[in-house]
């Protein structure tokens, strides 16, 4: 769904919880025949609806925790590249096996023979396509994996720094790759418990917003569309965002 702040729906269950107000205070004068429509159904969707917005929010929180993780254990491997490109150069590896390191480096630096160098940011998701200069996070990992492979495969690439060698290097991608797949499974299960709020607030037969639709049309009917009960719900506000 597009983008709408979690305050607006829970603006919208207050609103409704508003309306149950109103028609609470009509007392038996309000006696529709639709089932749902009826105050203790009234009640029972608000409570639903309140569980369901509350669900999201601690999922929204793992969400964004590991994105931000992810943006810190990207953050680096630009610069961590480069390093691992000059100490191969620094070595008695043959010029071939340079270029290839090269090219890696390239596409991690977001280089590209037929694009100008686009910069990485960490911040914004995967893009639904793979990119020229393929800077998705994905393809992050599979570049320093390439570029590992040609060092790893060197003989003379033996540096002395911790950092640099081989092992760190294994255990980097392995932490990228696990920072990554964390990201994917909590945005399955906020993108999981928005569609469960949705239902209950949007796209149900007997949704928040079609229930809110009747219940004022209801008062309408039976107070009349110039009644003070009327005038008192018809302002009520349950705005559906776009889905």
């Amino acid at each position: 769904m597009a983008s709408t702040s979690e305050t607006g729906h829970a603006k919208n269950v207050a609103n409704f919880q508003d309306l149950i107000e109103f028609v609470t205070a009509y007392g038996a004068t309000y006696n529709p025949s639709k089932n749902n429509l009826q105050l203790p159904q009234l009640i029972t969707l608000k409570a639903a609806a309140d569980n369901s917005v509350a669900e999201v929010i601690p999922k929204n929180t793992a969400f964004n925790t590991k994105v931000n993780e992810r943006v810190a254990a990207f953050s680096d491997v630009k610069i961590l590249a480069t390093r691992l490109l000059a100490a191969l150069q620094s070595t008695d590896a043959s010029a071939e096996t340079i270029a290839d390191a090269k090219t890696f480096n390239n596409k991690i630096q977001g280089k590209s023979s037929s694009s100008p160098k686009t910069p990485l940011d960490p911040n914004a998701p995967p893009p639904d396509t793979i990119s020229t200069s393929q800077q998705s996070y994905d393809q992050l990992i599979q570049h320093l994996s390439g570029l590992k492979s040609i060092l790893e495969a060197d003989p003379s690439y033996a540096p002395n720094e911790v950092d640099l060698q081989i092992a760190t290097l294994d255990t980097k991608i392995a932490d990228l790759i696990q920072k990554n797949d964390a990201v994917a499974t909590v945005y399955a299960a906020v993108s999981n418990s928005r569609i469960a709020r949705d239902k209950i607030l949007y796209t149900n037969e007997n949704s928040l917003f079609e229930t809110a639709k009747d219940v004022k049309l209801y008062v309408k009917a039976i107070f009349g569309a110039t009644s003070p009960e009327f005038a008192q719900v018809k302002g009520i506000q349950i705005r559906k965002p776009k889905l």
